[in-house]
């Protein structure tokens, strides 16, 4: 079935998370916490970051797509998980993982697959160590950084997608989108972009934004992706250096039009 990430759709999301201010919860890492909460107010939703065991189940019937990110695997974190994992189960709230690191630690490979075992996220988006792992397959990274390219983990994305019945986003500096039968590849961003802490946990919170507006997994997260590696496009032409390039981020998630989209967008329709 072929797909098109056309610029008219992933603007028309973006107006409907500007319009709408979607809610987003995020049992998020507390490194990446500002950051993300930040660009979600630019991109005009609603956000909250809680890891509060006794509030996340009610917290998160209450919003419109949920981040689940393992970057912090303390105890109070990760036992706030399964509540708000049941919570969006039973309000049927679109969940996003982000596998932070997933195949660093004996603690991070078992936590994540005993969430892969007991639930299925609408969409996983991690970089190509991190999905490989996720797809039972070997992996090198350096803590949270990959030491594999996108295209290595492609074929492992799309089994992934196929055998846990969501999307799967591998990012890098080329991001690789599947749901097992439809796939994209989009060439959006820039080199500075991973010199800024929380980015790619950044892109996890946007693709949540988007699947909160967006029935369609698939379509949210190629549509969060575009704006993602777009948004670091205009805000790298603008800066001196990742300091600068975090506050243009912003600003440019903020501004964007539908003729930046139009502009800028460049995809491979892969399936």
């Amino acid at each position: 079935m072929p797909v098109t990430c056309t610029p008219s759709a992933v603007f028309a999301d973006l107006e409907a998370i500007r319009s709408r201010g979607p809610f987003v919860v995020s049992i998020t890492n507390y490194v990446v916490a500002n950051t993300t909460a930040n660009a979600l107010l630019a991109l005009g939703a609603s956000p909250a970051m809680t890891h509060a065991r006794k509030e996340v189940a009610e917290m998160t019937a209450l919003c419109q797509a949920l981040v689940i990110n393992l970057g912090t695997v303390t105890d109070a974190y990760v036992e706030a998980i399964p509540p708000a994992w049941e919570s969006a189960q039973a309000h049927k709230v679109p969940v996003v993982l982000d596998p932070v690191a997933a195949g660093a630690t004996a603690l991070r490979r078992d936590l994540t697959r005993t969430l892969l075992r007991r639930y299925i996220p609408a969409i996983i988006r991690g970089n190509a160590s991190e999905i490989l792992f996720c797809a039972g397959e070997q992996s090198t990274a350096k803590g949270p950084d990959s030491l594999q390219q996108t295209a290595d983990a492609e074929d492992a994305a799309l089994r992934l997608a196929r055998d846990k019945r969501c999307t799967v986003c591998v990012s890098g500096e080329v991001d690789f989108l599947t749901d097992g039968v439809r796939a994209l590849r989009l060439f959006n961003g820039h080199a500075l972009m991973p010199r800024v802490t929380g980015l790619g946990c950044t892109a996890t919170a946007v693709c949540a934004a988007f699947a909160a507006v967006q029935p369609d997994p698939f379509l949210a997260a190629c549509h969060a992706m575009a704006v993602m590696g777009i948004a670091g496009e205009m805000a790298a032409e603008k800066s001196a250096g990742p300091g600068t390039l975090q506050l243009h981020f912003y600003d440019c998630l903020y501004a964007m039009q539908a003729a930046d989209i139009a502009a800028r967008l460049r995809q491979e329709v892969v399936a």
